[in-house]
């Protein structure tokens, strides 16, 4: 079809209008339309109008044939594997997706796409969907009795009627006048799609709504394909906002904004003026501008093109250039987003662009001046700078910047609280940094401590041992072939110890050296490391140690310790870590037994010992003599075999003693091949230090660089605030929300994925990639979760996914996101790429992803084009960015409440709290029920913000026939939302749900200082109990087991007080930030009734409180 509308206007004369994305061209001289083109990835090109040319090639299309769409289905077997990770054999299973380190293949069922829009039909224009909307495809009608029946669908030639057959209706009455459409919704967005009855039969990316008439009545439609509906809808919009006045706004001879910009750069490449370039030329440029492009995908597009038109050689024409880069470097999906926000559907100006920073990538305060930047910053073209115009091209670039990663750039800064204790932090670890690769067979080399320490790795491990001529040298492994000399080793350390962060750095030592050459290593350490070396003796006055901002710039070693008032310059010490682990490769010693288990006797010189100061090593014996006993400068080393099983038998008792205590996790012995743990089984109990082999690339090394990312990669990121506080209620394996935490929903919509490369490794032929994409989060037992996309046919160029998935998220704190792109069409190695982030460094909107190869590497120009949104499933999260709602299934209000103890006394106080919990529990939700029902009926989902739903009633407004006056008056504390004259119904329900949202707000805003008073009070009162809790409950008769279960369920109500007091004070702030938005939102799109006015401070007294039904108040009515 495209072929045949491109030879039409080729007869005509005019150049098919597309999209196109500026990138630094390797071509001298190009730009010769001012300017230096930006530096980033891919560009586009899009049209604007259709040319007449255009239309009458369409009405010939609809004339002539109409095709219906089909898929062939293909089968096959996909796998994935975990690399470079592998079983171990006495090693408890961890929880979620990852039940394992195996490297065994897991067989997976391939999907493939039924793509009915092969790339040769790819649209790229307004004037591609005015043809294909003619030309007419099948899609099924929806009932509002959740009825389906199949009809074919089509554009008449005039562009004033959607019509559809065969109907049992009169053919004139099978049609829709297109002036009467008010609003096209994509996705599930009416009462009728989202009845029970038909919600789970067609996927989110394959609905669309047509909402027109005085009586907002919806024309609901599903299409086999996510292409299909994106072509429809964009096409309607454009009629809906401006192909309804006239279709060919712009003469035929009147280039645009971009083909003059594709002209200039072609003139620029014509130096000699003969209307032609040579084809390696032509290449050339469009690779300097979309360098992920291939040169043989170039040049057959080139000769393609040149064939229809009867043109052989290898001179390209202006014309054939244009056309194929068109073409080529579009990205319909971008289109697709442009013309949503364009108020000409060609470029996007200051308002434009205003609207969409503000309303869908979630930025405050965005001003016209801040906008203008964007467009000098991004715009390829002098003439779109000059006038304020982003183009598609521009658009592109500024998408693919980095101000639209997907990574939070305030967490590219140290941006958490560095005051608290040291064992409130996870600690970015190294273990066998000097290794290249596995124990048996690796060698040793300086360069894994820089690669590690640049890498923000604050916890280094040296396993020093005798060497020659007196000086201690370091290796691991059953080799001795590579050693490095310990005062190597340490100038390195000493170099590059704070070269990526200022924040101390632990170095542990393991020790098997003789007590002269001990003396020999303190020689070194106080010559080379200097004053960097800490030296203060713990306070015993204190209970915690010190924070990593009291300690900027230090180093810490961690070690054995004798005794301070051992008299002796030596003496013998215990090595039952994983010193003693690692020396039984080395021959067997004498040995004592000490807790039932085996240790190592070692020598130890007084002068080492006395290095050793925050950090000293010593065994764990139970969590019951760790808490009697322990001191807070002690620290213990787990293998993974036994913190495993702590973790699994006692997870409520690990996570209190790491609450005061730092406690280090190693790798088995028994991964001889240095392959890694999963870090997330023992972070989610809170072990700070989680030892890994930096040298093996994986699943496991991922999700470890991945969490050390925010925070500015500084290596230490702080715990949950429920892992730190000291009487709280958290257990490791939770599978289920948590007290007190508010779960959140996180909303990812994986639209497309760019320059997909071929698998390293993969034997199969050719260059065709078959991409699928996992996502994964990985956390706690209760998040961890995955999901899959189908497969893409045949493209690694520009896949389109157009998949939507939803994941609970109960911890945010401790989430990780994962995305792994793998190849179905492989033989051997089917990794393509992967990418991992923690939750809280998500940013909502439209986000690109760089995908990082298997050793971490960056691939270039590599991406994947998501939406992320991320709500709250019962209240609370961030307001400034994450203060959304969501609804809940159609059940009865769950209250949350305190347990009994046992302990009368302490019952009666936590009694108290039951009334202040339900009224807390009323105020959130009942905000929370009425936003959801006054997005819906706005036809948005509850993952909207409040600016998409103003800006949604505005354009209801602009595009009515009737003259219809609604205003939001900004001078009182709480906006109303007006109307003058006469509404249609559905607005009159929009008002009235409104004005409920606004009610419910006010009494939350109002209410909740109250409330939070008197959670915070009965808390208070119960933390009274805290320090005599043991002795009260032994008094009254509790003992063993039921005494344990009274300290659980006091722990449990002073988490759930604290929880429920904090989500409410957030979802006060959600309220305020809900006002806002509408004080900007209105004054955005032209709504507001007297000016500007700040929202100013409300104090005023509370409300009754009623609870608030979760119901669809759209569910009864036909209209939408």
């Amino acid at each position: 079809m495209m072929e045949e509308i491109q030879a039409d206007r080729s007869a005509s004369g005019q150049p098919l209008n597309a999209t196109l994305v500026p990138l630094m061209t390797e071509t001298e001289g190009l730009n010769q339309n001012g300017g230096a083109f930006p530096p980033s990835s891919t560009l586009a090109f899009v049209d604007a109008a259709a040319s007449p040319a255009v239309v009458a090639a369409a009405e010939a299309l609809h004339a002539g044939r109409r095709c219906r769409e089909h898929g062939s289905p293909r089968t096959g077997h996909g796998s994935r594997e975990c690399s470079g990770e592998r079983d171990l054999g006495g090693v408890s299973a961890p929880c979620g997706i990852m039940k394992d380190g195996s490297k065994q293949k897991q067989v997976r069922k391939k999907t493939v796409s039924f793509s009915t829009m092969p790339n040769d039909r790819k649209i790229n224009s307004t004037a591609a969907c005015m043809a294909f909307m003619m030309e007419g495809c099948e899609m099924k009608k929806v009932r509002s009795n959740s009825r389906m029946y199949n009809r074919y669908f089509l554009l008449d030639p005039d562009m004033r009627w959607l019509r559809w057959e065969p109907s049992k209706k009169d053919s004139e009455k099978a049609k829709l006048e297109i002036k009467s459409i008010k609003e096209v919704r994509l996705g599930k967005k009416t009462p009728v799609l989202r009845s029970n009855g038909l919600s789970d039969q067609f996927p989110e990316e394959c609905a669309f709504s047509i909402i027109y008439g005085d009586n907002y009545e919806s024309l609901d439609l599903v299409a086999s394909t996510a292409d299909i509906v994106n072509t429809w809808v964009m096409g309607l919009r454009y009629l809906v906002s401006y192909g309804r006045h006239t279709v060919d706004v712009i003469e035929p001879s009147q280039a645009s904004l971009r083909t003059s910009w594709i002209s200039s750069l072609f003139e620029a490449a014509d130096m000699e003026k003969k209307g032609h370039i040579d084809l390696p030329k032509a290449t050339q440029i469009i690779r300097g501008l979309n360098p992920g492009m291939k040169a043989s995908q170039i040049q057959l597009k080139f000769k393609e093109l040149q064939k229809v038109r009867d043109q052989h050689g290898e001179e390209i024409t202006t014309d054939v250039f244009t056309e194929a880069y068109c073409e080529l470097c579009t990205r319909p999906e971008i289109f697709f987003l442009l013309v949503q926000f364009s108020s000409n559907k060609e470029y996007l100006d200051c308002k434009d662009l205003m609207l969409f920073v503000e309303v869908e990538q979630g930025m405050e305060g965005v001003t016209e001046e801040m906008c203008m930047e964007i467009i000098h910053k991004y715009e390829p073209s002098a003439e779109g700078k000059e006038r304020g115009y982003l183009s598609i091209d521009g658009f592109t670039h500024y998408l693919l910047s980095s101000e639209c990663h997907i990574f939070d750039p305030q967490h590219k800064f140290v941006c958490q609280d560095m005051t608290q204790p040291l064992s409130h932090y996870y600690i970015n670890a190294s273990r066998n940094a000097s290794l290249l690769e596995d124990h048996f067979w690796g060698s040793s080399d300086l360069n894994g401590y820089i690669r590690a320490l640049k890498m923000g790795c604050r916890s280094v491990e040296v396993v020093v041992w005798d060497g020659p001529d007196n000086e201690p040298h370091i290796y691991v492994g059953n080799s001795v072939t590579s050693q490095l000399a310990f005062c190597k080793v340490l100038d390195v350390i000493n170099q590059y110890a704070f070269e990526s962060s200022e924040y101390p750095l632990i170095l542990c030592l393991v020790t098997h050296c003789s007590i002269r050459q001990q003396k020999v290593m303190v020689q070194h350490i106080k010559k080379i490391l200097g004053d960097k070396l800490y030296m203060n003796p713990p306070d015993p006055r204190e209970h915690y140690l010190p924070s990593p901002e009291k300690l900027k710039r230090k180093i810490l070693l961690k070690g054995k310790q004798l005794p301070p008032s051992h008299p002796d310059s030596e003496g013998d010490v215990t090595d039952e870590d994983e010193g003693m682990e690692m020396s039984r490769r080395f021959g067997t010693d004498e040995r004592d037994q000490l807790n039932g288990m085996s240790c190592k006797k070692l020598r130890l010189c007084k002068e080492l010992s006395n290095l050793v100061t925050l950090c000293k090593s010593v065994q764990f014996r139970d969590f019951e003599v760790s808490k009697r006993c322990q001191k807070y400068w002690e620290m213990c080393s787990f293998n993974e075999v036994d913190a495993n099983r702590f973790a699994n038998e006692s997870p409520e008792d690990f996570v209190c003693f790491n609450k005061r205590f730092l406690s280090r996790v190693y790798p088995s012995p028994m991964r001889i091949d240095a392959s890694n743990m999963n870090p997330q089984d023992f972070w989610k109990c809170g072990c700070q230090i989680v030892a890994m082999n930096y040298q093996t690339p994986g699943l496991m090394m991922d999700l470890n660089l991945g969490w050390f990312r925010q925070n500015g990669n500084c290596g230490y990121v702080l715990r949950p605030a429920i892992m730190r506080e000291e009487v709280s209620y958290f257990s490791a394996n939770a599978r289920d929300s948590l007290p007190g935490v508010s779960a959140q929903l996180l909303h990812i919509k994986l639209i497309s994925g760019q320059n997909l490369p071929k698998p390293k490794g993969s034997a199969a032929k050719g260059d065709v990639v078959e991409p699928y994409v996992y996502v994964e989060i990985h956390g706690i037992p209760a998040d961890c979760a995955e999901q899959r996309t189908k497969t893409v046919s045949q493209n690694g160029d520009n896949p389109v996914f157009e998949e939507s998935f939803e994941f609970q998220i109960n911890l945010p704190e401790l989430a990780v996101l994962r995305f792994v792109v793998l190849d179905d069409d492989y033989i051997g190695d089917e990794f393509i790429g992967q990418y991992t982030i923690p939750f809280e460094c998500l940013q909502p909107g439209y986000r690109h992803v760089p995908l990082q190869s298997l050793t971490g590497e960056f691939l270039a120009n590599t991406t994947l084009f998501v939406h992320i949104a991320i709500t709250n499933r019962r209240g609370g999260g961030k307001a400034h960015k994450r203060g959304l709602s969501v609804r809940k299934g159609r059940k009865a209000r769950e209250y949350t409440s305190t347990k009994t103890t046992g302990i009368k006394a302490v019952d009666e106080v936590f009694r108290a709290s039951t009334q202040p919990l339900r009224e807390a529990t009323d105020l959130r939700e009942n905000v929370q029920n009425a936003m959801v029902s006054f997005k819906e009926l706005c036809g948005l989902t509850p993952a909207a913000n409040m600016k998409q739903c103003i800006l949604t009633v505005s354009t209801w407004l602009m595009n009515s026939e009737r003259t219809l006056q609604v205003m939001v008056d900004l001078d009182e504390d709480y906006p109303a939302m007006e109307a003058r004259g006469p509404v249609p119904e559905l607005l009159r329900k929009v008002l009235t749900a409104y004005d409920t949202m606004i009610q419910t707000s006010r009494m939350l805003i109002e209410s909740a200082d109250g409330v939070y008073a008197r959670l915070m009070q009965s808390q208070r009162a119960g933390l009274d109990f805290h320090e005599d809790l043991h002795k009260i409950g032994a008094r009254e008769g509790l003992k063993g087991r039921k005494l344990q279960k009274a300290m659980e369920s006091y722990a449990w109500n002073i988490t759930v007080l604290k929880g429920q007091a904090d989500l409410l004070k957030l979802a006060k702030g959600e309220a305020l930030d809900t006002l806002r938005q509408i004080h900007y939102a209105a004054q955005s799109c032209g709504l507001s009734k007297n000016g500007a006015a700040p929202s100013p401070e409300m104090h005023h007294a509370p409300a009754t409180l009623d609870p608030i039904p979760e119901s669809e108040m759209t569910s009864d009515t036909s209209s939408c």
